[in-house]
């Protein structure tokens, strides 16, 4: 009943800040490449056109620029995939051509020994082409837009729910093998969220926020009111709020299935 007492008098849930560091959604219509032009066929139908000195492959000349900042096409997806592959871009590939991913390029283009642009030109791309291979569906769009990072060691024996802020992730982990992962986003400055070592006090299905009169579905709360949650701001804004305290989820099938796992004193690590 303390328990419940303390929930009820912090609960939390998100709200807007303007803190986010993923890339900012752009709006359509950025930059993509130029079709390249073919021959028109001779006048004459009795003499043979010219042969087009297009080829199949379209091929881009060295210094063309395909893709750079403020581009939004599926050719940047593919760019992010790829870079992905080799392990310049540790983001799921959003299509948006921001600020990360020009920074991604740039030190592709150093490591290749060429200038660091930021932006792909015609050598570039064909560079990466050959580094690499053509990206499958899932990584074009994997569930999880954030890499795990390596687990806090608190985090490798018995039933844990492991927090990262630093790659922004919750692993739900049984003797060290991660059974299910998660983008998480947490409080702001304000109203930070715990650092530490807890366990799940209490579990609600369906419940709302007695402070904020928000929803806070599949809560699981393991530090008076602050509690791992399905957040749908976060699912609907992303990193462009913040919680008041608790940990966020914006993938309802995968916080359903853990909340469906996880007991009442299962341990929670929230860490760096």
């Amino acid at each position: 009943m303390a328990l419940v007492s303390l929930a009820l008098a912090a609960g939390c849930t998100g709200r807007a800040t303007g803190g986010g560091s993923d890339e900012p959604p752009a709006a359509p219509g950025g930059p993509s490449r130029v079709p390249v032009a073919t021959a028109t066929p001779a006048a004459d139908d009795a003499k043979p056109p010219a042969p087009s000195p297009a080829t199949p492959e379209a091929r881009p000349a060295d210094s063309e620029v395909l893709m750079k900042e403020g581009s939004e096409t599926e050719q940047v997806r593919e760019l992010q995939a790829r870079l992905r592959q080799i392990g310049h871009f540790h983001r799921s590939p959003t299509a948006f051509y921001g600020s990360m991913t020009a920074e991604a390029v740039s030190g592709f283009q150093r490591k290749q020994g060429l200038a660091g642009t930021g932006s792909v030109d015609g050598t570039t791309w064909r560079r990466l082409l050959g580094l690499t291979r053509t990206p499958t569906a899932g990584e074009l769009r994997p569930a999880t837009t954030n890499e795990l990072d390596e687990p806090d060691p608190r985090c490798l024996k018995g039933r844990v729910l492991c927090i990262s802020k630093e790659s922004r992730t919750l692993a739900w982990m049984i003797d060290g093998t991660v059974v299910a992962a998660m983008d998480v986003r947490f409080g702001s400055e304000n109203t930070p969220t715990r650092e530490g070592t807890f366990s799940v006090g209490w579990k609600a299905q369906d419940w709302e926020s007695t402070l904020y009169h928000t929803p806070m579905p599949y809560a699981m709360f393991f530090s008076g009111g602050q509690a791992v949650h399905y957040s749908p701001d976060f699912a609907a804004r992303g990193y462009s709020g913040a919680s008041h305290g608790c940990v966020n989820v914006r993938d309802r099938k995968k916080i359903a299935s853990v909340f469906g796992q996880v007991k009442v004193g299962d341990k929670v690590v929230v860490h760096w």
